[in-house]
């Protein structure tokens, strides 16, 4: 994980963790499924930087090894209980990732230890935030600099880090005293600087608008895919189907090569009964899955 860049959560760095109960439970104990979810969310949390996954994939974790907050457990099924739902997690996020960007000061330094590219980067904002071409602008605007730079360049929303106003006012980043180009990028190396340091000591997880379409999330729909286009499709009264007409389909959609793995004999006209189609259904989707497992697709959520 490094700063600025997207990660993908996908339950892989979960696999690798032991889960355990904390010392102070006696084999005797009783422990309440809520009490179990803490744990687990506490164990998973500590191993993404203290970031807290989004509800929806811990409820439906919860439903998949079946744990309500009032089952009540024993030391020895509350271990078990405890791997299974970390494990059920894991799976959540193989079919369903999360996409973050982990700001923990490394893309700062990347510009910070360049004296090139920071000029460039102090020039560029400065530029930018002399709307008035005066070739002045004032010490409060070294806030918007930062705002402009956003996580794109390793740099938290102020809500997410409240301690950058602290920063700001620590450096004298405040009121109406102007500044020129020099005066403005050596206030913005300081600043930038205690926030790298800040941010190393203290990361931010930020969770980005994206998702990933992939093999496991298409696996896990399969049988409802198939039965779907098995309805769709126009089938004749002999419950025949053309394979020209679905492979035609397929040219538009541009999936040449999917279709291309699972043409039947190399024929570019068949027929085919309901049982027959359906396998072929299933062989399409499957070499599409295994496509998507190696160029998974990502998407803005509002796009």
């Amino acid at each position: 994980m490094s700063g600025g860049g997207l990660t993908i959560l996908d339950g892989t760095q979960l696999r690798s963790i032991n889960p355990v109960l904390p010392n102070t439970y006696t084999t005797d104990a009783i422990i309440s499924g809520a009490e179990l979810v803490k744990i687990a969310d506490d164990q998973i949390s500590s191993s993404f930087y203290n970031f807290s996954l989004p509800e929806y994939i811990k409820s439906d974790a919860v439903k998949r090894v079946n744990l309500d907050s009032v089952t009540q457990l024993d030391k020895q099924q509350a271990e078990s209980k405890l791997c299974e739902y970390i494990f059920a997690i894991a799976d959540e996020l193989k079919d369903d990732p999360v996409i973050v960007s982990v700001l923990d000061g490394k893309s700062l330094c990347i510009f910070l230890e360049d004296e090139d590219d920071f000029a460039m980067l102090a020039e560029n904002l400065f530029t930018d935030l002399d709307v008035e071409d005066t070739g002045k602008i004032t010490k409060s605007e070294t806030r918007n600099a930062l705002l402009h730079m956003g996580v794109e360049m390793g740099v938290p929303p102020f809500s997410e880090f409240t301690h950058i106003n602290d920063i700001l006012k620590k450096h004298g980043a405040e009121g109406d005293e102007e500044l020129g180009q020099a005066q403005f990028a050596e206030l913005l190396q300081l600043v930038l600087q205690e926030l790298a340091d800040a941010l190393a000591e203290k990361p931010i997880v930020i969770i980005q608008n994206v998702k990933i379409i992939n093999g496991s999330k298409l696996r896990k729909q399969l049988n409802n895919l198939i039965e779907k286009v098995s309805q769709d499709i126009d089938v004749s009264k002999d419950k025949k189907w053309c394979g020209r007409k679905q492979g035609n389909s397929s040219r538009k959609t541009g999936h040449k090569l999917v279709f291309s793995d699972v043409d039947k004999n190399g024929k570019n006209d068949y027929e085919l009964g309901k049982d027959d189609f359906r396998a072929l259904v299933k062989d399409i989707l499957e070499n599409f899955a295994q496509q998507l497992d190696t160029n998974p697709v990502f998407h803005g959520l509002d796009c």
